[in-house]
């Protein structure tokens, strides 16, 4: 009687521990598969190295972070020198087809304020963008942008607040500014005033990798 015991209860631990096995295995596979490994940057100029060697863009920088710290993500920035919120717009789908990204870092918006653009559309293009994204089943993450203040306190501050009300309207991450860092110092800024150097590009990739930082631990 006691060996019949014995063999039950044997059979049965080793049946639990059987189950625990494939609970652990499945756990971890289905963290790896949603672990995020595709990163889409739509961005203008700041994000296409404009008047930079190439490599040496806060895009660039990223890819070789992500690298260092192994983490199996790939990079690929679209973005364009002169993009606005429409062009952005009108792009996104064949990209978001053609990558499948897990996160897509939108960085646009400068050219439609130093344009002069109606507030109204260039919010309309993000909200149709982050639409877009979230219906691909990936996440966005929205890079806030400040215009100098030679365009007027009330349009540069409708312009900046807009980032900021979508975010939390549509409850995407938020890079809050960003330029925090670099656009008080004149000597980071090239010829033009708009476009900031080699050197300041560290910075900006910081300011994006906090909240990204979040983003790839969830």
């Amino acid at each position: 009687m006691f060996a019949k015991n014995s063999h039950s209860t044997a059979s049965i631990l080793k049946r639990f521990v059987t189950a625990l096995v494939f609970i652990f295995l499945g756990l971890n596979a289905h963290a790896a598969h949603s672990a995020p490994k595709t990163i889409l940057v739509l961005g203008d100029s700041l994000s296409a190295e404009y008047g930079l060697t190439r490599g040496s863009g806060w895009v660039a920088l990223l890819e070789k972070r992500l690298a260092e710290k192994k983490m199996g993500i790939s990079v690929f920035n679209a973005s364009i020198s002169g993009e606005t919120s429409s062009g952005g717009r009108a792009r996104l789908g064949e990209l978001l087809t053609k990558h499948k990204p897990d996160i897509v870092i939108i960085e646009l918006g400068g050219n439609d304020a130093l344009r002069g653009f109606d507030l109204k559309a260039s919010e309309a293009n993000f909200r149709a963008m982050i639409t877009a994204v979230k219906a691909s089943k990936a996440q966005v993450l929205l890079v806030a942008m400040k215009i100098p203040p030679n365009y007027g306190k009330i349009y540069g501050d409708q312009f900046f607040g807009m980032y900021a009300k979508l975010a939390k309207e549509m409850n995407t991450a938020l890079v809050p500014f960003f330029l925090e860092g670099v656009a008080e110092k004149a000597e980071l800024f090239q010829a033009d005033r708009i476009h900031l150097k080699a050197e300041a590009h560290p910075q900006m990739l910081d300011n994006v990798w906090g909240p990204l930082s979040k983003m790839l631990k969830k």
